[in-house]
């Protein structure tokens, strides 16, 4: 089974990625290794290294063809890709993005040990210059590959890892992977894309961030007794619409906010 990951910067990937090695058997490739040592031997930081490979491409053609190269050569093994792209070009993968808050993310890298090449001097910094290089590297995947790296759509699993650890984390994507891989098999499907299958699980205090208003949590409530007493689980779709980055509940908000009161780590949602 190939698994390949990739998401916002500060996410949790590595970390999550040697859980699965650790803990599951699974064998790493980190193209964001390379890509570091190459900024290292070249005295460079990190945003420096994507603004480099902007203007030349041969970099970016390294990594991917090794992508791609170890997928077709070690198809029977269990390998996860932590990779900004490997879901484009491993030919068959599980494809997973894992989302976080700007301010989660800056407060993790501030606290990581990522050498000279990653070191932040405030938090305000590290949100900055990590929007700055996430819009760098953006860029760059339009020019030379067009492809949306934020659209949705490419992944089967999109996961929230703002407000829940990362073992939880490690063990929604093995276990959605396996029904992935049990369901390619059932169907003899071997080809790229993401086969139609996505699910998009996210933290229900990243969509609703703010203060509950008493007249809301009223109502959630209300919402999570009537499931007890009915002792069913049958929710209403939330429905959430992208705006530059930012996920905006659209209809749901009961749903979230019970989501909230219940402790649940994610809430599944809809891109409308």
């Amino acid at each position: 089974m190939h698994i390949t990951i990739t998401g916002n910067l500060g996410s949790g990937k590595s970390t999550v990625c040697k859980i699965l090695r650790d803990q599951h058997g699974f064998e790493i490739y980190s193209t964001g290794t390379v890509q570091r040592e190459l900024a290292r031997e070249m005295n460079m930081s990190t945003l420096e290294m994507n603004q480099l490979m902007c203007s030349d491409p041969k970099y970016d053609n390294m990594i991917d063809d090794a992508t791609a190269r170890i997928s077709r050569e070690n198809r029977h093994k269990d390998i996860i890709f932590d990779s900004r792209l490997a879901w484009h070009f491993v030919e068959q993968s599980f494809k997973v993005f894992l989302s976080v808050s700007l301010d989660v993310a800056a407060k993790r890298v501030m606290n990581d040990n990522r050498g000279k090449e990653e070191k932040y001097t405030s938090l305000e910094e590290a949100k900055k210059l990590l929007a700055a290089r996430a819009e760098t590297e953006d860029k760059r995947y339009k020019e030379l590959y067009n492809l949306d790296y934020f659209n949705f759509s490419n992944y089967n699993l999109v996961i929230d890892s703002t407000c829940t650890t990362p073992d939880n984390i490690a063990s929604v994507i093995l276990e959605e992977a396996k029904k992935f891989d049990e369901t390619m098999k059932e169907r003899d499907i071997f080809e790229p894309g993401n086969q139609g299958i996505n699910k998009i699980l996210l933290s229900p205090q990243s969509l609703y961030p703010g203060e509950i208003s008493k007249e809301d949590r009223e109502r959630a409530s209300e919402l999570i007794k009537e499931r007890q007493e009915h002792r069913e689980n049958v929710r209403k779709d939330i429905l959430v619409k992208k705006v530059k980055n930012e996920l905006n509940i659209v209809e749901g908000k009961d749903e979230v906010i019970a989501a909230i009161i219940a402790e649940e780590p994610f809430v599944p949602i809809i891109l409308k």
